[in-house]
């Protein structure tokens, strides 16, 4: 990972701008908090917006991660979320590195699609 000298935030690879560009999409078409995506190990995307119902709240990222589950993914290659919050919180690294496994990226971005951080599963 660089870092942009202009505006000190990391330049992202082609395919972790592409899932940062989804999750904000997610976020702004569906109204919601927050907007997440994953890539699997065969470069699959898997998008999701946060879920809040009476009986099941989810955040975005694990609502994206349990829909690459739900499609038979067996890895994690990145993640990506889009919040108004300054990191991932540790409940979202945990379920990318349940599925991901230790050091994925997930790349946190706020509302405007600038990248704040590159947080890693445990």
């Amino acid at each position: 990972m660089t870092e942009n000298p202009a505006t000190g935030t990391p330049d992202l690879d082609p395919e972790d701008r592409k899932i940062v560009t989804l999750a904000r999409s997610a976020r702004a078409r569906n109204g919601v908090p927050e907007g997440a995506a994953v890539r699997d190990e065969t470069g699959r995307t898997y998008v999701a917006g946060s879920v809040e119902l009476p009986s099941l709240r989810l955040s975005a990222l694990r609502t994206a991660v349990a829909m690459a589950v739900a499609s038979g993914a067996k890895s994690l290659e990145a993640a990506a979320v889009v919040t108004e919050a300054a990191t991932a919180t540790a409940e979202d690294l945990a379920a990318v590195g349940d599925l991901g496994g230790a050091g994925t990226p997930v790349w946190v971005a706020g509302p405007d699609g600038s990248v704040r951080v590159r947080n890693e599963t445990g």
